[in-house]
């Protein structure tokens, strides 16, 4: 029987793996710990271990793994960047994903986002549970009609400018691997120094790489429209942070939504409301009004989290027959 370790393992992971599991009858040891140089002990006599964006897969622990007879990371997410791909390879350790799973989860959360940092929806709930009913400091402007940046048109990206397109919005879109889909939609494809100078929203679904890392830094920064909105439902480390709180300050950056941070591994998906919180960037970010901050929670949907439990175990059953996988990125 094939066993398998989990880290970084929520109650909700265990609902859905074991409602997954039931085709497979895999072991599975659920761990709630993250997955680092300390707790890959945690792997010893499993097969394989399955993973998540916080986890650290790096060479070091990769080779904890491969000590302990673990042949392959099956990664329940779509991202891989935690993973040292080229460790993996020589340590002969199998590394699967979960490419693409209900994009729409993530596009919808980008538009709620959208919507609550626009028109304040948030400060306006606090509110009125209060007994304050006054509309100043809650003025947002109409999305009809203005301009929308997509920064990777992949399939969130596309389901995003779907969204925007059914409000009325006229969509800008950069991608190295443009898609006919978007220019269906009435999208157009510009340069990105025209896409930050036209765009009132500019929302970003790109994967983290040495190319895209700091995406949108100072220059970036001062290249946009001032007040323009910026959403990031993809990578944290795509946005420079230190550089969106000096364009907040400077109030050139209309206002900033983030389900990502580029320092959350030791923040998310944790209960810190007990702690003190160090991170001086991030406690900077949460003072500012026109800030909106979820806990990277784009994919937490029903649908997402099935077909994700659904599509690693069957990545697993994949590569323990030793059959070719598309979702293998090691290769």
């Amino acid at each position: 029987m094939t066993h398998i370790a989990m880290f970084s393992a929520q109650p909700y992971d265990r609902r859905f793996f074991e409602a997954a599991n039931a085709r497979h009858g895999f072991k599975i040891g659920y761990h709630e710990v993250a997955l680092n140089a300390e707790s890959a002990v945690l792997a010893h006599g499993a097969d394989g271990v399955c993973a998540f964006v916080n986890d650290t897969l790096d060479a070091t622990v990769l080779t904890a793994l491969a000590t302990q007879g673990v042949g392959f990371v099956a990664m329940r997410c779509a991202g891989f960047n935690n993973v040292d791909i080229e460790a993996a390879a020589r340590l002969g350790i199998a590394v699967v994903r979960v490419p693409a799973y209900s994009p729409e989860a993530v596009a919808e959360h980008a538009l709620a986002l959208l919507l609550t940092l626009n028109r304040r929806t948030h400060r306006a709930y606090n509110r009125v549970r209060e007994g304050n009913f006054m509309l100043e400091g809650l003025l947002g402007m109409t999305l009809h009609g203005k301009t929308v940046g997509v920064i990777g048109t992949g399939r969130i990206g596309l389901a995003t400018a779907r969204i925007f397109a059914g409000l009325g919005c006229r969509l800008l879109g950069e991608d190295r691997y443009p898609s006919e889909a978007f220019t269906t939609l009435g999208g157009e494809y510009v340069s990105r120094r025209r896409l930050l100078a036209e765009s009132d929203v500019i929302s970003l679904h790109c994967p983290l790489t040495d190319d895209t890392r700091y995406l949108i830094d100072a220059e970036a920064l001062a290249a946009m429209k001032p007040g323009a909105l910026l959403l990031n439902t993809s990578r944290g480390a795509l946005i420079d942070t230190r550089a969106v709180v000096d364009a907040l300050k400077a109030r050139r950056l209309g206002g900033l939504a983030i389900d990502v941070y580029e320092q959350e591994t030791s923040l998310f998906f944790r209960d810190h409301s007990d702690d003190i919180i160090d991170d001086d960037v991030f406690q900077r970010l949460v003072t500012f009004p026109n800030v909106l901050i979820t806990g990277h929670q784009g994919f937490f949907t029903q649908e997402a989290l099935a077909e994700i439990a659904e599509v690693t175990l069957d990545n697993v059953a994949c590569v323990q027959r030793g059959a070719p996988c598309a979702n293998r990125v090691d290769d």
